[in-house]
């Protein structure tokens, strides 16, 4: 299985997305500092996922979540968990 994934910053609010074949292992990663985009970022919380069979059905997920239209149906699916979290869907 493949994996795209959703994580919230605690420290400055933002999302990270991102896809892994072993979500447990790569959110450890993430939350130990041994992932260079999100190492400042710590602690993390993941707040959402995806399963796929194929490892170019995730990426290519992964890139339209990363899009402006991804972004748009994430903040739209996960109204109420960004309600909790207190994020605010941008643009920029």
């Amino acid at each position: 299985m493949y994996y795209v994934y959703v994580l919230h910053s605690s420290k400055d609010k933002k999302l990270y997305i991102g896809s892994t074949p072993d979500l447990r292992l790569r959110i450890k990663k993430h939350n130990s500092g041994l992932v260079r985009s999100t190492k400042h970022r710590i602690p993390l919380k993941l707040i959402y996922y995806e399963a796929y069979q194929i490892k170019t059905d995730a990426l290519r997920r992964e890139k339209y979540l990363k899009s402006g239209g991804g972004r748009k149906e994430l903040a739209a699916q996960l109204t109420n968990v960004f309600d909790k979290l207190k994020y605010t869907y941008s643009k920029n």
